[in-house]
């Protein structure tokens, strides 16, 4: 049998509950009446060991299910309320119980933090609580692995995390943002042992005057409360290393915190070249720094876009080396009753070498490229930011934040192209070389002021300057786009150069006013306004043998671009609930600018337009909603998009700009349904989503052989994408079962040689998982995943799928001792098996850590069976691509930890 496995687990969840007693029963107060959200907890008489626990639902009936032969403790609490005590003697084998609760009003009621700590999970409010203690076994290392154990907490592998299927924007502890919010140095980086209680806070803002004023329900925060031992004191830990892995490998990691009620300071620090990347390329480009957009339902998508060159990434964070340097610095201070100061400053150096192999399918002419390449990439990343909070009074905060992101990157690459033509086969060495060191500075300012309780305004500036300067260079054999640059043929190699340097400068405004009619319903009109100017120099020369510069003088070959924009606008928006119902529809007025200047001739266009919106939700219970989206949105593009002159984006592929370009329309549905049920641990949720895209901002691209040149225009067709997502959660005592789903389905039009070609993209991936959460015995999950991803480009078919099958398992053992293991296979192939990748990673960890002591000693192992490669493929417009990427050998580490 293949998987043997899943039977002994199966048999083993069965006999899980063959010996369990049905514990249920009503909680109601001295009246009768039924007390939703009311905590039941039943814990061992002889060592008072909790066993389990249960929420009572709007009825105020509650269940949950215990072993029997034992003598049990029940205690019923809510909050306001005395808690009531029960003593029950299960026989082995005896039937369900009936246990019903009255609670009475308490003279001198606990206070709620005697409370939360008592129980497993406590909801109260738009806040849940849960004790830590109740959910872990000791095997946790960081925040990661607690929340993974938490009834309708999710965390993915890249320290993501979602409350209840909504992303979480912010995470704090004490009350102090961590980093301003990013999930992932949180879930890596904070210890597990210090944690007393999770908060997870829904709807939530920052801002007291603005609860309730706007729609917050998918805004979730994380507040970390500390173990009393972790306050006023420096807690963390130091740990250094060494290992094998083909060349010698090394780890050095601090993680420092203080914490205390007027200010905390947080210092992590890393180095390794054992692939563990606690900062990424895409972490840096992702990091907002805590700045949102605030007109998110205003209706206009105008966005500053990379100008870079499209460097290289890592896949599941793999790659053939990786070495990196990381720190970072947080604080926080409370410097008056009215002033709170924070702020960050991280740095990360990471070197990547990648070494990958790629197969091109071209649609429209039928090539076939395979190009083998080994890239030395470098990024040196820095930010830092400084934030302070005015609130004298509860009437009136204002915000100022500055941001600032500097970043040094290259990337050398040697590659060899194999393509076909008519005259057989081309080799075509080639080399590249980019540079990049691109640096912005973000400003916000805000402010807000209660004038009353019927009137309240809000104002937003941000400011945002951005300098980018990336140089390109490609060294080849083969002449390429001969029509189009005039090179010196004389030359033992072609050896293409490409300055650019891009300036932005965009400014947004807005002010908000919200008159509140009565407790169900307010008006909120808002004038604001963007504006922005980009400038943009660019130019095409070649390096002669000689070492002399060949300058191309055509203006196609050229830019000198200045480009503005502005947004005029007034939106009026309308909330109001009506029984089950809150609904808030909207419009916004627009005037819209463009203005171009590039080689001597200026375009001015001017629009109006009228963009609704609507947002409504039915709140069904207090933990079961279904909510619904519309949003008309005018897609403008920046200057990249207008600049006329040819730019590389890399060896084969060159792109010019369109001063005709108009703004395309997006039409943006969705459904969402979230229902979270604390009464039978439950967690289901699950939604459709629709965009069409009307005048869609698409590429016009010309191939020849494998050269391609594109240029944006409008499209004459719709483009349209259909999605839906779907996840299960139920927890059965000590067993948690998880089943998702994603499915995507796009019909995209594009031109190719002058012909209009429909192309299809379908992929899918589902998955499901069984774990356990035993305190004392060894937990294990297992589980299986499926990927689908179907390509039809004008006819042309490609089908890839992938098969996952995993594992992992953790436990104590002896006195000190943790083993934990992760273990994967994948099975890669396309439908004819002419592609197909087999392989399997394996991570395990043992450690031991003397009760009561602070040292602790590993041995860590990485890619045990020393896979030497993965597969990933993707699809556009113009090919289809399946590329094999080279990663890291087995590494075996030996180190040692101290936890102060």
């Amino acid at each position: 049998m293949k998987y043997p496995i899943l039977i002994f687990l199966f048999l083993g969840s069965v006999s899980l509950f063959a010996q369990n007693v049905k514990i249920s029963g009503t909680v109601k107060d001295s009246i009768g009446t039924p007390l939703e959200l009311a905590n039941v907890i039943a814990t061992k008489k002889a060592d008072g060991a909790m066993e389990s626990y249960a929420i009572s639902n709007s009825d105020g009936r509650y269940q949950f299910s215990v072993p029997s032969g034992e003598e049990y403790t029940f205690v019923a609490s809510f909050l306001g309320l005395a808690p009531e005590t029960k003593d029950v003697n299960i026989p082995e084998g005896g039937d369900n119980i009936n246990l019903d609760f009255v609670l009475m009003p308490a003279a001198n009621q606990l206070d709620d933090v005697e409370l939360v700590y008592e129980m497993p999970v406590v909801v109260r409010g738009d806040t849940i609580v849960y004790n830590t203690d109740s959910f872990t076994n000791g095997t946790e290392r960081k925040l990661g692995d607690v929340l993974k154990k938490l009834p309708g907490v999710e965390v993915d592998e890249n320290g993501g995390i979602t409350v209840e299927g909504k992303s979480v924007t912010k995470v704090m502890v004490e009350g102090k943002d961590f980093f301003d919010g990013d999930s992932k140095l949180a879930t890596k980086n904070i210890p597990a042992d210090a944690l007393k209680k999770v908060e997870i806070l829904k709807n939530y803002n920052e801002v007291d005057q603005m609860r309730g004023l706007g729609n917050d329900q998918d805004n979730v925060a994380i507040n970390i409360k500390l173990k009393d031992g972790k306050k006023n004191f420096w807690f963390g830990e130091l740990q250094g290393g060494i290992g094998d892995g083909e060349k010698t490998r090394y780890l050095g990691s601090a993680k420092l915190f203080y914490y205390s009620p007027k200010g905390s300071i947080n210092l992590i620090g890393n180095t390794n070249n054992t692939g563990d990347v606690p900062f990424t390329f895409r972490d840096y480009f992702n990091f907002t720094g805590g700045f949102r957009n605030f007109n998110q339902r205003g209706g206009t998508s105008f966005n500053i876009a990379d100008s870079g060159l499209g460097f290289l990434v890592s896949q599941n964070n793999q790659a053939n080396e990786m070495e990196t340097k990381f720190g970072a610095a947080n604080f926080s201070y409370q410097a008056s009753d009215a002033w709170d100061l924070s702020g960050f400053t991280l740095f990360s150096d990471n070197q990547t070498n990648f070494i990958q192999r790629s197969l091109r399918r071209y649609i429209q002419t039928n090539e076939t490229e395979v190009n083998t390449s080994d890239s030395d990439q470098r990024n040196q990343l820095a930010m830092a930011k400084f934030s302070a909070t005015f609130k004298p009074n509860a009437r009136f905060q204002m915000d100022y934040d500055v941001l600032a992101k500097y970043s040094k990157q290259s990337q050398n690459t040697d590659a060899l192209s194999v393509f076909t033509d008519a005259d057989g086969e081309v080799s075509n060495p080639i080399t590249e070389n980019q540079d990049n060191s691109p640096f912005s500075l973000n400003q916000n300012l805000n402010a807000y002021y209660t004038l009353d309780e019927k009137n309240i305004f809000a104002g937003y500036v941000q400011h945002l300057y951005q300098n980018e300067d990336p140089f390109y260079e490609a060294i080849v054999k083969v002449q390429p786009f001969q029509n189009i640059l005039p090179l010196d043929e004389n030359q033992n190699n072609f050896d293409i150069n490409q300055d650019k340097l891009l300036k932005t400068n965009k400014l947004d405004s807005k002010l908000d006013y919200y008159y509140v009619i009565n407790d169900k319903s307010n008006l909120n009109l808002s004038l604001g306004t963007t504006l922005s100017r980009q400038d943009f120099n660019s130019s095409i020369f070649q390096i002669l043998d000689s070492g002399s510069q060949n300058d191309f003088e055509d203006p196609a070959l050229n830019n000198d671009v200045t480009y503005k924009f502005s947004d005029l606008f007034l939106g009026v928006h309308y909330k109001f609930k009506t029984g089950i119902f809150t609904i808030t529809p909207g419009l916004t007025f627009h005037d819209y600018i463009t203005d171009t200047e590039q080689v001597g001739v200026s375009t001015h266009e001017n629009q109006t337009m009228v963009l609704p919106d609507l947002y409504a939700i039915a709140q069904f219970k207090q933990s079961e909603s279904l909510r619904f989206n519309y949003q008309m949105t005018a897609q403008y593009t920046d200057v990249n998009d207008f600049a006329e002159g040819y730019v590389f984006n890399n060896y084969n592929r060159l792109a010019r700009g369109n001063t005709n370009l108009d703004n395309a329309i997006y039409h943006t549905l969705s459904l969402n349904y979230f229902n979270f049920n604390m009464f039978n641990f439950t967690n289901l949720n699950g939604g459709v989503n629709y965009t069409s895209r009307v005048d869609a901002i698409k590429n016009q691209t010309v191939i020849e052989q494998i050269n391609q040149v594109s240029m944006p225009i409008n499209s004459d067709f719709v483009d349209n994408t259909l999605s839906a997502n779907g996840r299960f959660q139920k927890t059965f005592r000590k067993l948690k079962a998880n089943l998702s789903a994603n499915v995507s389905y796009s019909e995209l039009n594009n031109i190719i040689n002058s012909n209009y070609r429909k192309s299809k993209n379908f992929t899918q991936s589902y998955q499901g998982s069984l774990e356990t959460n035993f305190k004392t015995a060894p937990n294990l999950e297992i589980g299986y995943n499926r990927s689908i991803n179907q390509y039809d480009n004008g006819g042309l078919e490609s089908d890839f799928y992938t098969d996952r099958p995993f594992a992992n398992v953790d436990f104590k053992f002896l006195k000190g001792f943790t083993f934990t293991a992760d273990w994967s296979y994948y099975n890669y192939y396309n439908d004819d098996k002419t592609v197909q990748n087999e392989y399997s990673f394996f991570e395990a960890s043992l450690w031991y850590q003397k009760p009561e002591s602070k040292w602790e000693f590993r041995v860590d192992g990485t890619n045990l069976f020393d896979v030497d490669s993965l597969n990933n493929d993707s699809f556009n417009e113009t090919f289809s691509t399946t590329t094999r990427y080279y990663v890291q050998p087995r590494i075996v580490m030996l180190s040692v930890k101290y936890n102060l």
